[in-house]
């Protein structure tokens, strides 16, 4: 039989331990800020039913779903022949389940469920994986953790606020130089008014929302192939090229949209978010996109994008407010805003920075040398101690070469290494060496705490 050469599919990945470490040190930063805010945590199953998921994320995301077929002999209860039937519609008949594709919607469904045991507004964290059958390719995964907060149940644009504030602060902790995109969906609507195209607002948005990874050129083929007439299209590129600070933008805007309710909705709303922002000292910058779209079917009013500087990379973290997403649950005009960080891409971002603190890779502060037998037992009382003292520590399992030890106690990055022959035994001592600095002293039992907690 042959060997096979083990491998993942395409768009997931193994982690390290070291790489865990890294990823639980965003996440737990992530969780952390959460936490501040007053966001409780949720888990979702892994599998949706496909009735959950289909027809939430337009088109393009229906594509991008991970089928799950059916338990037991599917086939013979398919009712299509699969030499005629469409592959998509042949998958609907022997697929009921998917993996999700977001948090979002089955948050949503979540909220519906439980609906009586919910408190609102609810505000609501989750940190789980996704999965979206895409290309895979430089910071795009087909396996990706998200980590969600969301406030439902209320309409207030200061949800808004304390988001853009949740951005600001998770950044910072992370030495992230981030720059939060902001537009509005009613602005959007008030755009495809303007240019004679109400009724294309979703071609628009979809084509829109490609405009970074196709450029202009391509965006405009495909507004041209839904419809759009080349006029109309002719009148977008001044709107999405205005210049200037954000309140020049929005006096634009407020001229171009004059004949537009739902487009002077949507300024207004953006403006109020711009007056809030102003008052608080925060340090990440909030840049108004007019070309900002989110291709989501679901969102109706603010929207976000978080992009690193100084990294080619695409957004890190993103979302906005969906004003009726419950409602095909049945739930009307239940409103909602979240947000969604990706940890996946924040991990390459603070990777190619070299931004992680290099104190988070030590799993182990202490390690025990070991001599033998009779030293084994001297040094497990003492490593104990320093475990009941919060210390991470081990006693290296073998009487292996020096060497050896050392070795291993420099490739897993332990700041101290203790050792104790019978000479320290004697003597009621510690021979502690210091492997950052390379000293070495002797020290008891409490002067050791005290140089680590120090």
């Amino acid at each position: 039989m042959a060997v096979q050469k083990p491998s993942v599919p395409k768009g997931t990945r193994d982690f390290s331990p070291t790489e865990m470490v890294k990823r639980n040190f965003i996440f737990d930063t992530i969780k952390g800020v959460f936490k501040l805010f007053g966001y409780l945590p949720i888990e979702t199953p892994a599998m949706e039913n496909l009735t959950t998921l289909l027809g939430k994320y337009g088109e393009e995301g229906d594509k991008l779903l991970f089928k799950v077929l059916n338990s037991g002999d599917y086939l013979s209860k398919a009712k299509s022949d699969l030499s005629k039937a469409g592959s998509s519609s042949f998958a609907l008949e022997i697929c009921e389940k998917g993996l999700r594709y977001d948090l979002t919607v089955p948050f949503a469904r979540f909220v519906v469920q439980h609906l009586n045991d919910i408190t609102f507004p609810f505000k609501r964290y989750q940190i789980q994986p996704v999965w979206r059958a895409d290309k895979p390719q430089k910071g795009r995964y087909r396996e990706f953790y998200q980590c969600d907060v969301d406030v439902i149940g209320s309409n207030s644009l200061l949800n808004e606020v304390e988001l853009i504030q949740i951005i600001d602060q998770v950044f910072q902790k992370l030495a992230i130089n981030a720059v939060i995109k902001m537009n509005n969906r009613k602005i959007l609507s008030g755009i495809a008014e303007a240019i004679g195209q109400p009724e294309k607002f979703m071609d628009i948005t979809i084509a829109i929302d490609k405009l970074d990874k196709i450029g202009i050129e391509k965006v405009n083929k495909e507004l041209l192939s839904k419809g759009i007439d080349s006029g109309a299209i002719d009148k977008l590129k001044p709107i999405f090229e205005l210049k200037g600070s954000n309140q020049d933008k929005l006096i634009s805007l407020t001229t171009i949209l004059k004949d537009s309710e739902i487009g002077l909705d949507g300024v207004k709303e953006v403006e109020m978010v711009f007056n809030y922002f102003d008052s608080l000292p925060l340090n990440t910058e909030l840049e108004l996109d007019l070309t900002l779209a989110r291709g989501l079917n679901y969102y109706t009013g603010a929207i976000f994008e978080v992009k690193a500087k100084g990294i080619q990379i695409g957004s890190i973290c993103g979302g906005g407010r969906y004003d009726d997403l419950t409602g095909v649950f049945g739930l009307k005009d239940v409103s909602g805003v979240g947000i969604s960080f990706g940890a996946d891409r924040i991990y390459d971002v603070m990777e190619q920075l070299n931004i992680f603190p290099d104190e988070i890779v030590a799993s182990t502060k202490v390690m025990f040398v070991n001599f033998g037998e009779k030293e084994e037992k001297y040094c497990l009382p003492l490593v104990q101690k320093l475990r009941e003292n919060g210390i991470s520590s081990e006693i290296y399992p073998s009487s292996a070469k020096m060497k050896k030890q050392m070795t291993y106690a420099n490739n897993k990055n332990i700041p101290y290494v203790v050792m104790v022959g019978e000479n320290e035994i004697e003597k009621g001592i510690l021979s502690v060496k210091d492997m950052m600095k390379g000293e070495q002293l002797e020290l008891n039992f409490e002067g050791l705490l005290q140089k680590i907690t120090s």
